[in-house]
C-alpha cells in the first residue's frame, strides 16, 4: 500500500505488478526543535545586517520627530510559511528597537489570487499578531493603489508595489524558500516582488519573454532574469530585512535565517538545493506527483507538480509518458483573477499549441500557468485524481481520474500498456526536484 499527500491528509492506493514503482523523497533533514527561539536567535544575529532592534532604533533616530512606519510583508495561504511563529520575534525586536505596534502594519502579498479572509488571516498569523497590528491584503488590480517604481532591469519591465509598501519607513519580508519555476527559488524579495506588486509586473514578469529565456528555470538563480528583476524591484520598493525558512516533506522547518535579503537568500539557497535536488537514474513512463495542502486547495497552484516535474533541468517524465496529480482542489480552478485567467485561456482554447500562440499576441497576468500547462501537455499527458472539482479538470484540457488506481490505468493505456511500466512516485513534488543523471538513458 502506498500514499501520497492530499490536503490535510493521505490518500493510500495499490500498485499492479506490472508497474516497477521508484519512489523520491527530499532527503531527511533535522526539523528544528524550537522554531520560537530559533527565530528569535536569528532576528538578533542577522546575516550581512545589524540586528533588527538596532536597524529600528536607527531609523527612529534618522526620521525624528516624526514616527516611524513599518511594513512586513508575508505570503498568503497558498504558501506554507509559518508566518504566526516567525511575525513574533519581529514585532517584538521592532518594539525593543522603539517601533511601536500601532506603527506597524502586515501586508499580505495576494498577487493576483483571492482576498484572505478574516479568519484565513487568523490561521496565517496567529490571534494574538491579528489583534496586536493592522493586517491587510495588497491589492494588484487597482492602480490607486500602486507606486511607480520606474523600469526595472534587465528586461525594462514595469515597477509597482503598493504605496504603502513603498511609503514605509523599515519593509521587512519573511518568506518560505523552496524551488520556483521562474525565480529558481522563492524567499522574502518575492513575498514583495511578486506578492505586492501591481498588476503590469505580473503580466511581465510571467509573460512568454521570460517563460522562454533559457536562464528562467527551476532551481536556478544564477544568471536568471526573472530573479534579477524581482531583487531589484523588492530592493527599490524598501526591502531591508529578511526572515526565511526552509521546510521539509512534512511542512516541518529545517532551517531559519534572518537579515540583509540576498545574504539570507543565498544561504537558505544552499540548504534547499542539499534537501530538494536528489538524483534519478532515469526518466519514467508515468510519474505520480503528490502536493497536499496548502498548494492542492485549486488546479492553478496545484498544475505546479506537472509543470515542475516537465521543466527539470532534464524532464522527469519521457516524452509521451503521463504525469498523475492527486488534489483534492476544492476551490475548483482557484478564486483570484489570475487563477480565473489561467482557466478561461485553456478552456477558450482549441489546443495546448493554440494556448501558447494566443499567449505571445496578447497576455494577462495569471496565464502564464495556463502557458506552462500547454507546455506540458505537448510532451506529456496530465491527470488529476480524486479531485473534488473533475468538470473544472477537464475544462482545463487535463484529464479526471476518481482514484489513482483508476489514473494508474488511464496512464498504462496512454503509454501503450508495455509489459513493465516504469512508475516514479514523488509524494512532495513541489519540493522535490528529482534531476536525471548524465550518465543515465533518457528513454
Amino acid at each position: 500500500m502506498m500514499r501520497v499527500p492530499y490536503g490535510d491528509q493521505e490518500l493510500e492506493f495499490v500498485v499492479a505488478p506490472w508497474f516497477d514503482l521508484d519512489v523520491v523523497e527530499t532527503a531527511p533533514a533535522t526539523p528544528i526543535g524550537d522554531l520560537d527561539g530559533a527565530a528569535r536567535t536569528a532576528v538578533r544575529a542577522p546575516l550581512g545586517s545589524p540586528p533588527l532592534r538596532e536597524m529600528a532604533a536607527a531609523r527612529v533616530r534618522a526620521i525624528a520627530p516624526r514616527r516611524p512606519s513599518v511594513i512586513i510583508a508575508v505570503t498568503d495561504l497558498t504558501r506554507a510559511c509559518p508566518d504566526d511563529r516567525l511575525v513574533p520575534p519581529l514585532l517584538d525586536e521592532l518594539n525593543a528597537g522603539g517601533i511601536a505596534d500601532a506603527e506597524i502594519a502586515i501586508c499580505i502579498g495576494v498577487g493576483l489570487h483571492r482576498a484572505t479572509t478574516v479568519a484565513e488571516k487568523r490561521q496565517k498569523l496567529g490571534q494574538a499578531v491579528v489583534e496586536r497590528v493592522r493586517v491587510f491584503d495588497s491589492d494588484g488590480n487597482d492602480p490607486a493603489m500602486w507606486a511607480d517604481l520606474g523600469p526595472i532591469p534587465p528586461y525594462g519591465i514595469p515597477g509597482f508595489t503598493q504605496k504603502v509598501v513603498k511609503d514605509a519607513d523599515l519593509v521587512i519580508a519573511t518568506g518560505i524558500v523552496e524551488p520556483h519555476q521562474y525565480a529558481g527559488y522563492s524567499g522574502g524579495r518575492k513575498t514583495v516582488a511578486i506578492g505586492c506588486c501591481g498588476e503590469p509586473v505580473i503580466t511581465a514578469t510571467h509573460g512568454m519573454r521570460f517563460i522562454e529565456d533559457p536562464g528562467v528555470r527551476l532551481g536556478v538563480i544564477e544568471g536568471n532574469p526573472f530573479h534579477a528583476t524581482i531583487t531589484e524591484l523588492a530592493r527599490r520598493a524598501g526591502l531591508v530585512f529578511c526572515l526565511n525558512v526552509v521546510v521539509d516533506d512534512h511542512e516541518r522547518v529545517v532551517a531559519v535565517a534572518a537579515g540583509e535579503p540576498d545574504a539570507v537568500l543565498r544561504e537558505m539557497v544552499r540548504t534547499a538545493e542539499a534537501i530538494y535536488t536528489r538524483p534519478i537514474a532515469k526518466q519514467y513512463d508515468i510519474v505520480i506527483a503528490g502536493v497536499g495542502a496548502p498548494k492542492d486547495v485549486n488546479l492553478y497552484q496545484a498544475s505546479r507538480a506537472a509543470t515542475y516535474l516537465r521543466f527539470a533541468p532534464t524532464p522527469v517524465v519521457r516524452e509521451g509518458g503521463s504525469i498523475i496529480i492527486p488534489a483534492r482542489l476544492e476551490e475548483g480552478e482557484g478564486a483570484g483573477a489570475g487563477e480565473q485567467r489561467f482557466l478561461a485561456a485553456l478552456e477558450s482554447s482549441a489546443s495546448p499549441q493554440a494556448v501558447i500562440e494566443a499567449a505571445r499576441r496578447h497576455f494577462s497576468g495569471g496565464e502564464q500557468r495556463a502557458v506552462m500547462v500547454a507546455l506540458t501537455l505537448q510532451h506529456c499527458q496530465i491527470i488529476v485524481a480524486a479531485s473534488e472539482s473533475g468538470e473544472v479538470v477537464r475544462r482545463a484540457k487535463l484529464r479526471p481520474a476518481t482514484d489513482v488506481e483508476e489514473a494508474l490505468e488511464i496512464a498504462y493505456e496512454h503509454v501503450g500498456r508495455p509489459t513493465r511500466a516504469s512508475v516514479l512516485l514523488v509524494p512532495r513534488s513541489l519540493h522535490t526536484l528529482p534531476i536525471v543523471q548524465a550518465e543515465a538513458p533518457v528513454v
